[in-house]
């Protein structure tokens, strides 16, 4: 599918956990592998063409999107389509509106940024004491709100055109997996409804209430890896890519 692989390694030299995985299966498929420092991808220097598969966090993947003039908007969190397995209120706002309301004591809201990812850490704000951490955030940052629920675990399922490749935990407890039948009703809804890319991964979870409830809807084209193998994973990765390049996945 890809000629050669450009890979973001860190500024010690060193490849993270999702990197290391591609780097060994790229040079398994006799793909070569060139790794970058992030500046470099910064300075608009890393070489990318449709042949060229690249890998890196979301600000590296992100000007690779833009200069491949390719749509940098990548899934949404929350799917239209999804909306009836979150089993809570979730909504889009600014965090100034998000800052007013919790002033106004209505009540307490989870909420994360919307389209800068790490402009600041997703956390529940219970009153106005937890504003501190946003003072420094335009009032206009867009934001993800949703009322808040506990989690008795968590898992992250890869799926790759329909079909899951791993279900991985990553917190809470470890013996309660989601249901399921709800992840396949969440698969089969979310591509009936046009909207699915040919990677990505669904979180889901386990509520204290026994009810197994999306957490959100994750883009393969720059995407965590738990316990999902090599192979899966970079199998994930180049399809999404390669949609996103608009090349035709295989048979």
């Amino acid at each position: 599918m890809f000629q050669r692989a450009y890979i973001l390694q860190t500024g010690q030299g060193k490849l993270g956990h999702e990197e290391s995985l591609l780097h060994a299966e790229c040079l398994r498929r006799n793909i070569a592998v060139k790794l970058f420092p992030a500046k470099l991808m910064q300075r608009r220097q890393v070489p990318l063409d449709p042949q060229t598969f690249v890998a890196g966090d979301g600000d590296v993947m992100g000007i690779a999107l833009k200069m491949l003039k390719l749509d940098p908007r990548t899934l949404d969190d929350y799917p239209d389509c999804l909306r009836p397995f979150l089993h809570r209120n979730v909504w889009r706002s600014t965090l100034g509106r998000m800052a007013d309301h919790i002033r106004e004591g209505i009540k307490p809201v989870f909420v994360k940024p919307a389209d800068r990812r790490k402009v600041f850490t997703g956390r529940l704000f219970e009153g106005p004491d937890y504003l501190y951490c946003v003072t420094s955030i335009s009032r206009q940052e867009t934001v993800w709100c949703s009322d808040p629920v506990e989690w008795r675990s968590e898992f992250r399922v890869y799926i790759l055109r329909d079909m899951i490749l791993s279900v991985d935990h990553y917190d809470g407890d470890a013996s309660l997996p989601p249901d399921a039948s709800r992840i396949e009703a969440a698969i089969t809804t979310f591509r009936q409804s046009g909207q699915a890319p040919a990677a990505y991964a669904l979180d889901f979870g386990v509520l204290t209430t026994g009810e197994t409830a999306l957490v959100e809807a994750n883009d393969a084209f720059s995407l965590g890896a738990y316990h999902i193998g090599g192979p899966d994973y970079t199998d994930l990765l180049f399809e999404r890519w390669a949609e996103l390049l608009g090349q035709s996945p295989p048979p």
